[in-house]
């Protein structure tokens, strides 16, 4: 028996802990083995890995339990080069090439640096690669950090539109009770809701591993935030010897249902959003093109109204003057104009650039009923 929404999900993405990354090379090596496979599916995968700071410690003679903000930026530059080669040297054995991709919190919560960050994700995947992505601890100050990689995770989720997000750790699921005091305690594998029941039962990180910043209460957060967006979460244990691809059986891991569909969590983001200050006008065949399924071009655009910038929701409307939608507009509303009309060859010479072949692109569109 397998789990099926495990079986169909097609966008992954997996975050390791400090402790794992310091497990050693056959701990990522087993990581990396079931990346491939997931690969090899046809599923898409984001790694969000842990550690660069403990592998700075180390290589800084870092020993102090407690170390200054200072510090652990420092600690943070010099481990990141550690962390992304350990991870490029696991995946290189499968044939598959890691790509280094630093966030910070303000990265995630603007839609302009949002949709910026979704579009090299989007693009690394389309190329084969792995990203591998760690909070940028040497720039980040406590206005602008997440705190920790399970709610990074969580965000990078939402931000490349996963369908599970897999959290592997040092304990094999959420307990009732914490494992490491009552050898009773027992493993929850199921949980479609999470309630005040399944937060109290949330213990504190590993004291004795001395590693990480994150524990239970800070993944079922995640799993919140990630199914608020449509996105399944698990926890597993990381030193398994098939720490994800073990997920597909129901007695392995913990599992979070999401609140809802993510098709359902983006639409009601749209839809939901402030009222649109401009508007695009499409010609008949772009309306029918919509309405198909497909990304707004900007051949189909016959006018553009309003005043609105990059990553802003716009009201989009037919030549008989009907709205047929909303979507978040990969344009600012001057080159929107300067586009308009043109084929997505012709993008790049009206602007100097060429972002994006759709003005909006399909997964960012509502239609109206």
């Amino acid at each position: 028996m397998t789990r099926a929404a495990f079986d169909a999900a097609r966008r992954i993405v997996i975050k390791a802990g400090s402790s794992l990354v310091q497990a050693g090379p056959a701990v990522l090596a087993a990581m990396a083995a079931d990346i491939a496979e997931l690969r090899g599916r046809g599923a898409s995968i984001v790694v969000v890995s842990s550690g660069a700071v403990a592998l700075g410690r180390a290589r800084l003679g870092l020993t102090r339990p407690v170390l200054s903000l200072e510090q652990k930026q420092a600690a943070a530059a010099a481990g990141q080069a550690r962390l992304v080669t350990a991870w490029d040297e696991a995946l290189a054995a499968h044939g598959l090439a890691a790509a280094q991709a630093l966030l910070t919190l303000d990265v995630t919560e603007y839609r302009r640096s949002w949709l910026n960050a979704r579009a090299t994700l989007e693009t690394l995947m389309e190329l084969g690669a792995i990203p591998v992505v760690n909070e940028n601890d040497t720039i980040a100050t406590d206005e602008i950090r997440y705190g920790d990689n399970d709610r990074l995770a969580a965000r990078v989720a939402q931000l490349v539109g996963a369908d599970l997000l897999v959290l592997l750790s040092d304990i094999d699921g959420l307990y009732d009770r914490d494992p490491r005091q009552d050898p009773a305690a027992r493993r929850i594998a199921d949980i479609p809701v999470i309630d005040d029941t399944i937060r109290a039962m949330a213990g504190e990180a590993n004291a004795a591993a001395a590693v990480g910043t994150g524990g239970m209460r800070t993944k079922i957060l995640a799993a919140e935030l990630a199914g608020r967006s449509g996105c399944a979460t698990a926890i597993a244990l990381g030193t398994a010897p098939r720490p994800v691809l073990s997920l597909a059986r129901p007695d392995h891991g913990s599992w979070f249902h999401p609140a809802r569909s993510a098709a359902r969590a983006r639409e009601a983001w749209i839809a939901g959003a402030a009222s649109p200050s401009g508007e695009i006008r499409i010609d008949a065949g772009a309306a029918q093109a919509l309405r198909a399924g497909k990304s707004l071009l900007p051949v189909g655009v016959t006018g553009v109204g309003g005043r609105f910038e990059r990553g802003e929701t716009v009201r989009i409307v037919g030549p008989d003057g009907i709205t047929v939608g909303r979507g978040v507009c990969a344009y600012s509303a001057e080159d929107a104009r300067r586009i308009a009309g043109c084929r997505s060859d012709e993008v790049e010479v009206r602007l100097g650039y060429r972002r994006a072949s759709a003005l909006v692109h399909v997964d960012d569109l509502v239609l109206d009923a």
